[in-house]
């Protein structure tokens, strides 16, 4: 059973496998990461991604797990997708 402040993670890498993690660093990290990732193609690479959301980040936060977390999550929920290119674009998928 999991406590009031944790949440439940997917990883589109891994189907079917749920992590727990801390919920007030996740909601966190996702905010950051939404409110740079642009709607639609070409998007950022995760370079980028990094680069913008680490001054939204707690200081407390490991920034490179953390985006990789949320990435890997909302991939496998369907709210950001990747380009097939290198290095790897992502962008969020617009709202039907």
């Amino acid at each position: 059973m999991r406590h009031p402040d944790q949440i439940e993670v997917q990883n589109v890498n891994h189907p079917g496998r749920i992590s727990i993690v801390d919920a007030r660093m996740y909601v966190a990290i996702k905010a950051a990461f939404l409110a740079i990732l642009p709607t639609g193609t070409p998007g950022l690479t995760v370079a980028q991604i990094h680069e913008l959301t680490k001054p939204r980040v707690p200081r407390d936060a490991n920034a490179s797990w953390w985006v990789k977390t949320v990435q890997l999550d909302l991939e496998a929920k369907g709210i950001i997708a990747r380009e097939r290119c290198s290095p790897i674009r992502l962008y969020r998928i617009p709202a039907n």
